[in-house]
């Protein structure tokens, strides 16, 4: 009888710590908190998350380590602009400019939605090792346009977002 628990624990515990290296340093599941990524993403909805990107661009969505802001929080939130790159924000019109060049974020949501609400100043250019990073919900969304939050430093990009696994009907690659 001893063997066969021998055995067993043999076999569970290598498994154990192959399921813990590979959520850990490969692939991650979170789940969305909140509303500042409607439409697209709803609270609950479950994300693969890779974290074995090696590079991101404007338009990927991302999840970044609540140690990255003073919220507090794991934020999932979509990348505006890189390293060196400048935004800027025509409030009264509600659109997006990076390097001069109004953004085409149709994919995704209503051009023209982003709202005054922020307490930083613009232009801002994005520091070396850095991303902005904006909500798909502006009304509600606390994002790069906040000091809580600021610029986020690539350290504290916990990964990419790749597909949305939970509800199933929403079931796919990002």
């Amino acid at each position: 009888m001893a063997a066969g628990c021998f055995d067993w624990m043999e076999a569970l515990i290598p498994s154990i710590i192959a399921v813990l290296v590979l959520f850990t340093f490969l692939f991650r599941i979170v789940t969305v908190n909140g509303t500042s990524m409607l439409p697209n993403l709803q609270e609950g909805d479950r994300l693969f998350v890779s974290c074995t990107y090696t590079s991101l661009s404007r338009g990927d969505i991302i999840v970044i380590d609540a140690k990255a802001t003073t919220l507090g929080n794991v934020l999932v939130k979509r990348v505006i602009a890189t390293e060196g790159q400048t935004v800027d924000i025509n409030f009264k019109t509600g659109t997006v400019y990076v390097d001069g060049a109004a953004l085409d974020e149709s994919a995704y949501l209503v051009n023209g939605i982003t709202t005054n609400q922020y307490d930083v100043k613009f232009p801002q250019k994005v520091p070396s090792g850095c991303v902005f990073v904006l909500g798909d919900n502006r009304t509600v969304s606390e994002d790069s346009r906040f000091q809580a939050v600021g610029m986020i430093q690539k350290r504290y990009i916990i990964g990419k977002v790749k597909w949305i696994l939970t509800p199933f009907s929403k079931f796919g690659k990002i």
